[in-house]
């Protein structure tokens, strides 16, 4: 058990009860374990009136509560007819509070689904949720305008891509948040020591021990609830209202974007890999309504992406490894908008003000150096040469704003800027644009590195690799950390966008499954069942992305740039484009007041005009329009007090005092259910099947991408032909002809008819290109033709030969060498004097060779086995087994006390 835990939410099941004057929500663990009750009062009209009852209930306790409020709220005490107490609904969870002009409605989550699972945390996805008006009809005052406010805020659907999780932060990267569990406990134990007396008190008060007399101690484990990253919260103004109300079990936060899952099967072993899409919710909204940045330097379409690669035969946070990459994509941080008044498909572009000092974008790369670090690298990807100037106005205004801020920041610090027209190269015949992409993908995963939890494997130092010396980030005792982020754009964010980005991420996955010892080489390649994989997720990423900024999916794949699309994927392009152009003329407007709304970016007053009123929201997004600013921040010092004294560390991450106020932690016993994530995930206490379980369901490179056919290569690195998919039908090879391919990713380069459409990264050096030339000539695909004449058993031999050469790299059809001779006849004089000591007792074998002992036997050889020593622990073990088996019950020691006590104290206290 860890030292320090994350405290999973209380509140995972709940009920709502209404009486005529009060809601009862009733909420439970998933156990129904631990119960709280939260009374919400129905009879004000316009307020929002919520009692917390502190006290924690058990189920016993709850359906006396129950059926006391049933009793005592009927009409007549005799009349057993109609109930006082109604079941409203169930839910699991609670989005927020919301007015607009009457009284306050509550938002439940109805329906879940589970869409990933990290280190045994589970990530739900929202399928359905309920509004409930919460003040009486006999109180109520309606409101003219009220109906369409709740359709407008209705528009926002919550049952598309908004997620959850009880126990894990999907506010926060894993690297923040396994960090923070890997803190040494003397950097809190102020914090502790303030709420140590409370939490004290309060299990006295609440919990009644009845071992406390026989004094078995218990080991203390540290709870940690940490404050969420708000950036990327879309519910944080919806609880604003009863944050400091109510317990925090109560409060769950949910994200917008994206959130996938696979598993990735390497001879069996699960490995998952997890992209999360953190969408954020300043200046959040649609394509053309929504561009540039706002005056506190949040900026349009900013998505921070993060792969997650563990190895899932271990489960636990602190024995599991764990890696993850984060890369963020977003608009051009200037002051620059689009008039869509024209109804052309591309409007003119416009910047809105003039900023000479890059004072938006300072704050905008501000906010990046406190989350990531350093370095922050910009990848540019605008057209630079056009006709008309277009994209090229933000071209040359972000070079001009990243040269002023960086002539203020130390030379090791510095923002880089890569700027590179990907729409020019694609056109080019001549070009390969992954080719290059994977060139600055290598650079950049070598500046940034990337987070792991565990220390180098010693395979790395028996085989090592010229590339994995050169990875960057922070090494630290128990892993790497990442320092630094890539921030890729566009104009859109949206398709060049997501491909640079998988390339990125592709390069990514193959350092993070090194760095787990899956592979022998960084290094992946196309067609193969890992990239598919891989590629699947990240274009489900690109268009569920698309489809909340743009309006429609992709238009351009990666397939696209590596121009192996089929014919129909034009027209469905077109489609696409065309979608995307009737989203942003007639719905985008629509949606954009419905973000408005949700997000508490406009609250309805009776004292101003209605949403549907205004004629723009610039005034709502930009802040300082409608205030002088007191107190402006300098352009000189641009960053934020304290940030650089801990790059290339992000503040966010360091230990300091103000980022410890936002962990509160509490002293809890190893065995309390809050902190048990392996209850949590078994759920031991239900019955379940395998078949129902997320793992089964979820995609499986063996089932869904690994070719069906007989002999087929189960390993996920194996290139495979653009047409061999987990849906070919069984024996469809031909007879003819057998290509047996055993090329890896991590070591062989695509065959020689993939060279036109598969991309390799240019920055190899030239002895590994001869190196992989090499590889390539010896594995090259074996034609076994019948009609040369040859017998079935010739061709046995060949095959067998091949088979023989390819793993061992020996060739049976060759004469051995002498040395190997020479072995062979030691060997052979060896064995001779083993059998002369049946007919000859005075040999001593130490004179024919010396064997070191490697059996744990004392004696082991063809003769006479003597087994070891059995310790006298094992010796109790199996003997408590079989009285056990016969009926009979050993003494309970003192770990069974401690979880019997906690059973008793969890099910029946």
């Amino acid at each position: 058990m860890p030292q320090s835990a994350a405290i999973i939410g209380g509140i995972q099941r709940l009920v709502l009860y209404e009486t005529r004057a009060r809601y009862f929500l009733v909420g439970s663990n998933h156990a129904q374990t631990k119960h709280r009750v939260l009374k919400i009062d129905r009879t004000e009209p316009k307020d929002l009136v919520i009692i917390d009852d502190k006290h924690v209930y058990n189920q016993q306790e709850v359906r006396e509560l129950l059926g006391r409020l049933d009793l005592g709220n009927r009409t007549k005490i005799s009349q057993k007819g109609s109930s006082g107490l109604s079941r409203t609904v169930s839910a699991f969870g609670i989005v927020g509070f919301v007015r607009f002009l009457e009284g306050y409605y509550i938002v439940l989550i109805t329906k879940r689904r589970k869409m990933a699972d990290i280190g045994g945390h589970s990530i739900y996805k929202i399928e359905d949720t309920t509004m409930i008006y919460i003040p009486n009809d006999s109180v109520r005052v309606t409101h003219p305008d009220e109906a369409r406010y709740l359709r407008i805020f209705q528009n926002v659907d919550l049952s598309s891509n908004f997620y959850f999780s009880y126990s894990y932060d999907l506010s926060h990267s894993l690297q923040y948040n396994l960090t923070l569990l890997q803190r040494p406990y003397e950097q809190w134990s102020s914090a502790a020591s303030s709420t140590e007396e409370e939490v004290h008190t309060q299990s006295k008060q609440d919990s009644f021990d009845i071992f406390e007399d026989e004094g078995l101690p218990t080991k203390v484990v540290y709870g940690l609830y940490n404050e969420p990253y708000y950036k990327y919260v879309w519910n944080g103004k919806l609880l604003e209202r009863v944050k400091d109300i109510v317990h925090h079990d109560w409060l769950m936060y949910i994200i917008h974007g994206f959130c996938g899952q696979s598993k990735l099967l390497i001879y069996g072993r699960p490995v998952h890999i997890t992209l999360i899409a953190r969408r954020s919710s300043k200046f959040a909204g649609t394509r053309f309504l929504k561009r540039g940045a706002n005056c506190e330097g949040d900026v349009a379409n900013e998505v921070e992406t993060e792969q997650v690669v563990h190895d899932a035969s271990v489960m636990s946070f602190t024995a599991g490894s764990y890696s993850s990459y984060v890369q963020v994509r977003g608009s051009v941080p200037l002051y620059w908008s689009q008039d869509i008044s024209t109804m052309m498909p591309k409007p003119p572009i416009r910047l809105d003000q003039a900023d000479p000092y890059a004072y938006v974008a300072g704050l905008h790369f501000d906010q990046m150096l406190q989350r990531f670090g350093s370095p922050i690298i910009i990848l540019n990807l605008v057209k630079k040469r056009e006709k008309r100037k277009h994209e090229k106005i933000l071209s040359e205004e972000l070079f001009r704003a990243v040269v002023n801020l960086n002539q203020f920041l130390p030379p090791s610090h510095c923002i880089d800027y890569i700027a590179w027209d990907m729409a020019r190269y694609t056109k080019s015949k001549l070009c390969n644009v992954l080719d290059r992409l994977s060139m600055i993908a290598e650079n950049v995963v070598k500046r940034t590195g990337f987070f792991i939890n565990r220390s180098d494997f010693y395979c790395h130092t028996l085989r090592p690799d010229e590339r994995w010396g050169d990875v960057g980030g922070q090494i630290t005792s128990t892993g790497r950390l990442q320092t630094g982020v890539l921030r890729t754009n566009c104009v859109d964010c949206l398709d060049r966008t997501n491909t640079a980005q998988f390339m990125v991420g592709k390069c990514a996955l193959a350092y993070q499954l090194y760095a787990l010892g899956m592979i022998d080489k960084p290094k992946l390649q196309f067609d193969t069942d890992c990239v598919r994989l891989f590629e699947e997720l990240y274009e489900d990423h690109g268009d569920t992305l698309s489809l909340q900024y743009g309006g429609s999916q992709l238009v351009h794949r990666v397939k696209t740039y590596r121009k192996i699309a089929p014919w129909t994927q034009h027209s469905k392009d077109i489609m696409q484009t065309l979608s995307r152009y009737y989203s942003n003329a007639f719905s985008d407007a629509d949606r954009q007041d419905a973000i408005n709304l949700f997000l508490q970016v406009y609250q309805p007053s009776e004292f101003k005009p209605h949403l549907w009123e205004l004629p723009t929201d610039f005034y709502l997004h930009h802040t300082s329009t409608m205030a002088i600013p007191q107190d402006r921040r300098s352009y000189t010092l641009w960053w934020s007090e304290g940030v650089l004294s801990y790059l290339p560390v992000p503040y966010d991450e360091v230990p300091c005092e103000e980022n410890m106020n936002k962990v509160k932690v509490k002293r809890m016993n190893q065995l309390d259910e809050s902190i048990d994530i392996y209850t949590e995930f078994f759920k031991p206490y239900e019955l379940t099947s395998f078949d129902d379980t997320f793992c089964i369901a979820m995609t499986n490179s063996a089932r869904e991408f690994m070719p069906k056919t007989v002999g087929a290569d189960p390993n996920p690195f194996t290139v495979r032909k653009p047409e061999e998919t987990g849906k070919s039908v069984l024996g469809k090879s031909s007879k003819e002809e057998t290509i047996l391919q055993r090329k890896t990713a991590a070591s062989a380069p695509p065959p020689p008819s993939e060279e036109a459409i598969s991309s390799t990264s240019e920055d190899d050096s030239e002895e590994d290109r001869e190196d992989e030339g090499t590889v390539s000539q010896r594995s090259t695909p074996i034609k076994l033709l019948t009609e040369s004449g040859e017998s079935s058993r010739t061709q046995e031999e060949v095959y067998q030969q091949h088979m023989a050469k390819e793993p061992y790299g020996l060739n049976l059809a060759e004469f051995p060498s002498e040395d190997d001779l020479l072995i062979y006849q030691r060997f052979a004089h060896l064995g001779e004097s083993q059998h002369r000591v049946e007919r000859t007792e005075h040999i001593n074998p130490a004179n024919i060779i010396c064997l070191e002992p490697v059996s744990c036997f004392p004696e082991d050889s063809i003769y006479a086995v003597l087994p070891p020593q059995v310790g006298k622990n094992s010796q109790e073990v199996f003997e408590g087994h079989v009285m056990t088996g016969q009926g009979q019950v050993r003494a309970l020691c003192r770990e069974d006390m401690l979880m019997y006590r906690e059973y008793i104290k969890n099910r029946y206290m």
